[in-house]
């Protein structure tokens, strides 16, 4: 990862702070107890539960100096700098699709918190890219891998 700067809203900084203390306080002492324990049963050669310990040690790792590194390069978009008047990172966005008249509501957040699943996407991702920026009524074009979806931006509200 890059020293790219990372935008969170308050929540998501919250969220990563938290991720990164149960990493740093729990997660560590539980995979050094399961390694401890791993040793304990002799030749570690061929000891499948202190392989996994030590790849479940070596991912914790590695996630904590991705957060880390997140969390030195994080700049937090405060409420009192979205505006609802065009679609930036922290404001939720109904859209409707065009061609099936299906509508849609997004939360814009930084590619650090995205969550699909629960209608928070990236500023950087297919659809962010195309309605960063844009107002109401607004018809955009997607490109996804199935050919390009036109939206067309019914409301922009802070939620």
């Amino acid at each position: 990862m890059s020293d790219k700067e990372v935008i969170l809203t308050p929540d998501g900084l919250k969220r990563l702070e938290e991720e990164l203390e149960t990493l740093k306080s729990v997660k560590r002492r539980e995979v050094a107890e399961r390694i401890k324990v791993a040793i304990g049963y002799g030749d570690i050669s061929e000891n499948s539960e202190y392989e996994d310990a030590k790849n479940e040690q070596a991912f914790i790792e590695g996630r904590i100096i991705t957060l880390e590194k997140m969390l030195r390069n994080a700049r937090i978009i405060n409420s009192d700098e979205i505006l609802t008047d065009v679609v930036s990172v922290g404001v939720t966005v109904s859209v409707e699709d065009l061609e099936y008249g299906d509508v849609m509501e997004y939360t814009i957040v930084g590619t650090a918190e995205s969550d699909p699943l629960n209608n928070k996407i990236s500023n950087e991702s297919p659809v962010g890219r195309a309605i960063m920026g844009k107002t109401v009524g607004t018809v955009v074009d997607v490109s996804v891998p199935a050919g390009v979806i036109q939206y067309k931006i019914l409301d922009i509200t802070m939620k």
